[in-house]
C-alpha cells in the first residue's frame, strides 16, 4: 500500500512520468507494428516485382493488386483453406483445452503427471512437432494409419500427400499442439473459482451439468474471451508445420494465407501483392478479434 502511495506521489510531482514509463513499449510498437503496417498499406497500391526487370520500380495501380487477388481462383482457394483451418482448429482446441482442464482439476495422487502429459506437446517447437507427425502420417507403417486400421479404417494412407486429407492432417497437428496450452489457462481459471458457490449449489440439489452450465461457464467467460482471442489469432499465424508436412500442397490443398504470403514475397518476389495479402490478413484478424469482443460483451450483459 505504501509503495502505491509513493508512486501516486511521484506521478503528481512529475506528470510526465507515466509517459516515460510507456515510452519503450510505444517505440517498440511504432517500429515493429505500426510502421510495417502503414508501409504494407502504402505498398499494396503499387505494382512491384523484384524478379522482373521492368517491374522493379513501383508503379501506382490503385486497387489493382486487390482486384487481381480476388479474381484469382488460387487465392480464393487459399482464403477457403484459411477459414476452414481457423474455424475448425480454434474451437476444437478451445473445447479440448477446457475438457482437459476439467479432467485434471482434481486433487488425486499422480495428477501432476496427467497435467504434464496434456501440456507436453505445447513445449515442443512446431517444427519438431510437425517432424514427429510426419513419421506418424507415413503411409503403410506410420503409427497414425496403424491406429486407424485397428478402428476399421481402410481409406487413403498418404494423408499429407492426399489433396482431400492434407488440410485435415495439418489441423490434427495444430489441435494436438495447442489444446494443452489452452488447458493451462482454463485450469488456472478453475482453480480460482469460489468454492462457496458450488457448495451452495450442491445444497440446492444442482446436478453436475447444471453447475457446469450455470456456474462454471459464466464465471470463466473472461478466461474464454482471452483464450478464444489468442486461439483465433494464433490460427491465422500458424505456418511452421505446413513447411515440414506438405509445403502447401498438393495442388495448394493445404496452403493458408500466411504461407501464401511467404510464397508471394520470397518466392515470387511480388512486393505489391504480398503487401495486399498482408492487409487482407490484418483485416481478418481485426474482424475476428472485434467480433469476439462484441459477442463476449453481449454474453456478459445477458449473464448480468
Amino acid at each position: 500500500m505504501r509503495i502505491g502511495n509513493d508512486l501516486v506521489a511521484q506521478i503528481r510531482r512529475n506528470p510526465i512520468l507515466p509517459y516515460l514509463l510507456i515510452l519503450p513499449t510505444g517505440i517498440f510498437v511504432l517500429m515493429f507494428t505500426a510502421w510495417p503496417t502503414l508501409l504494407a498499406f502504402y505498398q499494396s497500391f503499387f505494382r512491384q516485382r523484384m524478379n522482373i526487370a521492368k517491374f522493379r520500380e513501383p508503379t501506382f495501380i490503385g486497387l489493382g493488386n486487390y482486384s487481381q487477388l480476388f479474381t484469382d481462383d488460387r487465392f480464393l482457394l487459399v482464403i477457403k483453406n484459411t477459414l476452414l483451418y481457423v474455424l475448425i482448429t480454434a474451437p476444437i482446441s478451445i473445447v479440448l483445452g477446457f475438457l482437459f482442464a476439467l479432467l485434471v482439476n482434481r486433487r488425486i495422487k499422480g495428477i501432476g503427471f496427467a497435467r504434464l502429459a496434456f501440456f507436453q506437446p505445447t513445449i515442443l517447437p512446431m517444427v519438431s512437432a510437425a517432424t514427429i507427425w510426419m513419421f506418424f502420417f507415413t503411409p503403410d507403417y506410420g503409427l497414425w494409419n496403424q491406429a486407424l486400421r485397428l478402428l476399421g479404417y481402410r481409406g487413403p494412407q498418404n494423408w499429407a500427400g492426399n489433396p482431400h486429407l492434407a488440410l485435415i492432417a495439418i489441423m490434427i497437428v495444430t489441435i494436438w499442439k495447442n489444446s494443452g496450452y489452452y488447458m493451462i489457462f482454463y485450469l488456472a481459471g478453475l482453480q480460482n473459482l469460489p468454492t462457496d458457490v458450488y457448495e451452495a449449489a450442491v445444497l440446492d440439489g444442482a446436478s453436475g451439468w447444471q453447475m457446469l452450465w450455470r456456474i462454471t461457464f459464466p464465471l470463466l467467460r473472461r478466461t474464454t474471451l482471452f483464450v478464444s482471442t489468442i486461439a483465433f489469432i494464433g490460427a491465422f499465424q500458424m505456418v511452421d508445420h505446413i513447411f515440414v508436412l506438405t509445403s502447401g500442397g498438393p495442388s495448394r490443398a493445404s496452403t493458408v494465407l500466411l504461407y501464401y504470403l511467404w510464397q508471394m514475397r520470397f518466392e515470387n518476389q511480388d512486393i505489391g501483392q504480398s503487401a495486399a495479402i498482408t492487409m487482407i490478413l490484418i483485416g481478418f484478424l481485426l474482424i475476428f478479434t472485434v467480433s469476439n469482443f462484441l459477442l463476449s460483451e453481449r454474453k456478459e450483459e445477458s449473464y448480468a
